[in-house]
């Protein structure tokens, strides 16, 4: 690990792009693999082994290896994203959101979860040895933590029309729009730069 760090993930638009989305939450970034209905197109977790290579990956910074993963164990972690999916996208438009996928958080965090376990230099090291129930418990557990604590109504759905990416809004002011300035920010910028100069031109 080095001091460089920071929090998100680096993703890929449509059209190739490389940008970095930070979320805010562990909970969040998970639902970047994929999700309901939809988002189902985008699914990435197919087999144990992506889960896995998503805990690399995620804020949790742990080795691919650190956890097993079972196959009933993946289809858990993909019941708790999805449920997610819909309960955060329900907050970011001040709706509750529906009791079955509340049953789903419930029930994964209901799991032992990860212990954490801490390197001679100070940085993450694996946790004990863990499984796929203790990450899936972890992510719920931490979904349970946003959805309930001081930034429940600070939840954010991408600002531009075809984005759908969630967040959480940490800003001071609470005015965070895009998932990524260096995407969706910069999109609208661009267009709004050209709608002025056509208004000019006319």
């Amino acid at each position: 690990m080095t001091d460089e760090w920071t929090p998100g993930l680096v993703l890929h638009s449509p059209e190739g792009t490389r940008y970095h989305f930070d979320p805010g939450a562990l909970c969040l970034e998970l639902l970047t693999t994929g999700g309901p209905d939809a988002y189902a197109r985008y699914e990435v977790l197919h087999r144990p082994e992506d889960l896995a290579q998503w805990l690399e990956k995620s804020r949790l910074r742990l080795p691919a290896d650190a956890v097993a993963v079972s196959p009933g164990q993946l289809a858990a972690a993909r019941r708790l994203r999805d449920a997610l999916w819909r309960l955060a996208a329900a907050r970011a438009h001040g709706r509750p959101g529906a009791a079955a996928d509340h049953a789903v958080l419930n029930e994964a965090a209901a799991h032992p979860p990860l212990v954490p376990q801490i390197a001679p230099d100070g940085t993450p090291a694996r946790p004990l040895p863990a499984d796929g129930a203790q990450l899936v418990s972890t992510v719920a557990r931490d979904a349970i933590a946003l959805l309930t604590g001081p930034h429940a109504d600070r939840v954010r759905e991408c600002g531009a029309a075809d984005c759908y990416l969630l967040f959480v809004d940490t800003s001071r002011p609470g005015r965070r729009r895009w998932c990524s300035m260096e995407r969706c920010g910069n999109r609208h910028k661009v267009r709004a730069l050209r709608a002025r100069r056509d208004r000019t031109e006319e």
